[in-house]
């Protein structure tokens, strides 16, 4: 979209709420506790008709050095100066403070245009901070209630010239549509080729997450530092890699559950989870020190339960002493401990020096194409053929043979097959895992999640039953 507005502020006067509101549901993580946000966050924004890109920002604090909060400026100024114009919210219940006076005096000097909103505007007890906010020189405030919805026409108003200069609107939008539908993304069986893949990074804190999503998008798009737990929220980053629109996705790590107290970082796992939901290939991150140690099989257990391809990342490769022995016990504990993504693609990398960085987007490419593959019903059926001849299933008590009809492919994404036999409660999951074995090794299907579902009846394709 090529007009984009920026939300900034100090912390806690409700910018998150405000970006949920523009993006017509809940991306952003809403808490009472300052400073919950702390990268830019971006989605598509509609109001009235009118639609464009909104970011949310972390909080403006008045920091310098490279401490997280200055870091944390650093972004929200990257955030400004990309967007066509920027919303300074402010609290009206709470007035104007000094560090909102501070903010605006930094914004005024900036080329972006700034249209100051005052926030919890709903009932009287927003009026007085509303009044002091004009001695902020910004010109007239904008009345709102991000959290009940009102004062949005007035900010529709507001935004107008700004959109009609990006060419983002004419005069004929904004006079029916109704308020806060934005654009979705829910997914769909058919694969549009214009739609960009949707890839996320996930894995334990301080594994390497954000710095690796910063190596694969190319500059510092995403906050980064030896702090663990610095990312909360769920920050997708739209952008293009070698003519393929791709969606990345880079979420909070995910800790042990019990070791899991504080309320903020329960949002951030929540958000977390609902990303590998609706990820289509995850990129699991791990410490090239420890492994796949218990915490990492949880993630990669629960992408394989969700369906989503997976593709797993070994950072800090390059202080690792024995490559080979290290490699070996990756190799063994996903035998014994993942037999479910046999043949899951991993890639040694230092995300910090970018050494194999880039053939982690090979990796998510090739999972993304199996992941989508569909299997031709003729051809399955002769690959069935084949393995009953070469293994017959078990004979049924009383001697009686277990008769297997028919086989197709229900859908992909992930590639799931139903398979029609007689008495199929009574079909072993020894037998049902030597035929997914089977498909994953004749129609190169590694390392992705396959799906069989055995049922009963006849063949419903064919006219007879042979």
């Amino acid at each position: 979209m090529a007009f984009t507005v920026a939300i900034v502020g100090r912390p806690n006067v409700g910018k998150s709420t405000l970006f949920n509101r523009l993006a017509g549901r809940r991306l952003a993580i809403v808490h009472d506790l300052p400073g919950v946000t702390r990268d830019r966050r971006e989605g598509h924004g509609s109001l009235l008709g009118m639609d464009f890109q909104v970011i949310d920002t972390a909080g403006f604090e008045d920091s310098g050095g490279d401490s997280v909060e200055a870091r944390m400026r650093r972004q929200t100024d990257m955030a400004v100066a990309d967007a066509d114009v920027a919303l300074l919210l402010i609290d009206a219940r709470a007035g104007v403070t000094p560090l909102d006076r501070h903010f605006a005096d930094h914004l005024r000097r900036l080329p972006t245009p700034v249209i100051l909103v005052a926030n919890k505007c709903e009932g009287k007890a927003g009026s007085s901070g509303l009044y002091e906010s004009y001695g902020l020189g910004l010109g007239e405030p904008v009345p709102v209630s991000a959290e009940h919805g009102e004062g949005m026409y007035e900010l529709f108003e507001a935004l107008r010239p700004f959109a009609e200069k990006a060419g983002a609107l004419t005069e004929d939008d904004g006079d029916e549509a109704p308020f806060g539908e934005a654009g979705g993304d829910a997914e769909s069986e058919e694969v549009d080729p214009g739609r960009p893949l949707t890839m996320v990074i996930v894995g334990r804190p301080n594994v390497g997450k954000s710095t690796l999503g910063n190596q694969l998008l190319g500059h510092e798009r995403l906050l980064t530092g030896p702090e663990a737990g610095l990312t909360r929220d769920a920050i997708a980053v739209e952008w293009t890699h070698r003519g393929r629109a791709v969606k990345l996705v880079d979420t909070a790590g995910l800790r042990k559950k019990a070791q899991i107290s504080d309320a903020i970082e329960k949002l951030s796992v929540g958000n977390t989870i609902e990303s590998i939901r609706r990820a289509e290939v995850v990129v699991l991150v791990m410490d090239a020190a420890a492994i796949l140690d218990k915490q990492d099989l949880t993630i990669a257990r629960l992408v394989i339960d969700e369906g989503r391809a997976l593709v797993l990342a070994i950072n800090k490769w390059d202080v690792v002493d024995d490559p080979q022995a290290a490699l070996r016990r990756l190799r063994d504990r996903l035998e014994t401990s993942l037999p479910q993504a046999k043949g899951v693609a991993t890639v040694t990398l230092s995300a910090l020096t970018g050494k194999g960085v880039d053939r982690v987007m090979d990796a998510v490419l090739d999972a993304w194409t199996v992941w989508n593959r569909r299997i031709p019903t003729a051809q399955l059926n002769r690959w069935l053929e084949e393995m009953i001849e070469r293994h017959p299933p078990p004979a049924l008590p009383g001697g009686r043979r277990y008769k297997i009809r028919y086989m197709t492919q229900a859908k992909a994404r992930p590639p799931t097959f139903a398979l029609f036999a007689t008495r199929p409660d009574e079909l072993p999951e020894s037998y049902v895992r030597y035929l997914v074995n089977g498909l994953r090794e004749a129609f190169a299907m590694p390392g992705v999640p396959i799906r069989l579902f055995v049922r009963g009846g006849k063949n419903p394709y064919a006219k007879a039953d042979g």
